[in-house]
């Protein structure tokens, strides 16, 4: 007997929408497959963080094994954080021994035909979305560099770089300076490394 999760999610902006467009066709696929059904976790916001309160309690559970397979709608229903975010989910579940389906998606199947192909795409997307992020973080920084702004912490003062190089010359810690001037112990170290 499979024991089944069903997950239905809209978002807060989507007006006009509700989980009850998802429910009775999932609750129908499960009842037509003989599932045995867990429990419904339904949300009423954004897709685009994993920081959901029934996302959460669904991989809970998932991590408990309460279940066998998580159904939801379609993937953009699960999760629209992109696709690594969106690959780590399906790859955790899997890891725990709980299987997904997306109930519009026929291709998206954790035992479907296609799974090492959909797979091996998503990874793709994911990488190639890693990519991306690096390089808008990387022509954002020099956009800001290039009008005068200052990446990264403030420099330190001379007077405070004294300070630090003094109490290392009596013998204190790293740990003991950073707590004694409330500055980071990577900043002391930048400035006893010689």
């Amino acid at each position: 007997m499979t024991i089944v999760a069903l997950y239905a999610r809209v978002s807060t902006k989507d007006k006009g929408q509700s989980t009850e467009n998802q429910l009775p066709e999932l609750r129908r696929y499960a009842e037509a497959y003989g599932y045995t059904i867990y429990k419904e976790y339904v949300e009423h916001e954004s897709g685009g963080t994993g920081k959901r309160s029934q996302f959460q309690a669904l991989f809970a559970d998932a991590h408990q094994r309460r279940f066998d397979l998580v159904l939801f709608w379609s993937l953009d229903r699960f999760s629209r954080e992109g696709a690594l975010p969106t690959l780590q989910y399906l790859n955790q579940l899997q890891g725990w021994g709980v299987g997904y389906k997306s109930l519009t998606e026929q291709y998206l199947d954790s035992v479907g035909l296609f799974q090492e192909a959909i797979i091996s795409i998503l990874a793709t997307l994911a990488k190639q979305e890693r990519v991306r992020l690096s390089e808008r973080t990387k022509a954002g920084m020099a956009r800001r560099r290039a009008e005068g702004a200052q990446i990264g912490p403030p420099a330190k003062s001379a007077a405070v770089i004294e300070q630090i190089r003094a109490l290392k010359a009596s013998g204190m810690s790293n740990y003991a300076i950073s707590k004694s001037l409330r500055v980071s112990a990577s900043t002391v170290a930048k400035y006893t490394f010689g």
